[in-house]
């Protein structure tokens, strides 16, 4: 009678195990509904809510033909990527005041050549280092020039505006830089 017990709890137990040994453990776990699945975020769409239309004596939907209030995935794209290209009918018009005191307050336009002034400084700084290039040269090179003292030079142009003086009187404030000890001169 015991043994007949014990076989009958074994069973399933063994059953389980060479389930699982036939294939992938995965496989297994996502069978008997162990695992999560998430959605395909790709996958997942989203359809306009169901509403009254405001003219009762519209025509019903045809079956199969578009929805007029949905955008096309290519159109739904391009208002992702750019937002004012959906509104260009109320766009095409001026700017409203609002973004035209935006536009004032945020200073002179850029110059129309700007993209390739900032392809050529990245060129000219990029960081194109080999892995032993950063080994052997670890330490960054001290940049060139003086470096202003920020609340003494803050001082001094507060003193000149509360004295009516223009901002270029007076010398402006450098830090000195300080000799490394024979430490600090190997790190």
């Amino acid at each position: 009678m015991m043994q007949r017990a014990s076989l009958r709890r074994f069973l399933p137990l063994l059953g389980l195990a060479s389930l699982a040994a036939c294939g992938n453990a995965q496989d297994v776990v996502r069978t008997f509904g162990l695992t999560r699945d998430a959605p395909d975020e790709f996958r997942v769409t989203t359809r306009a809510p169901l509403s009254m239309p405001p003219d009762f004596t519209l025509r019903p939907p045809q079956p199969g033909a578009e929805r007029p209030q949905e955008l096309s995935q290519r159109d739904q794209a391009q208002a992702t990527l750019v937002p004012d290209s959906v509104l260009a009918p109320a766009a095409a018009g001026a700017p409203s005041p609002g973004q035209q005191a935006l536009l004032q307050s945020a200073g002179p336009a850029a110059p129309a050549d700007i993209r390739r002034r900032l392809d050529a400084d990245q060129q000219r700084v990029g960081n194109n280092q080999s892995l032993t290039d950063r080994l052997m040269f670890w330490k960054a090179p001290t940049p060139p020039g003086v470096v202003v003292d920020p609340t003494k030079e803050t001082e001094r142009l507060r003193a000149n505006a509360a004295l009516g003086d223009k901002p270029s009187v007076g010398d402006t404030p450098i830090i000195q830089p300080t000799k490394p000890g024979f430490f600090g001169s190997l790190f």
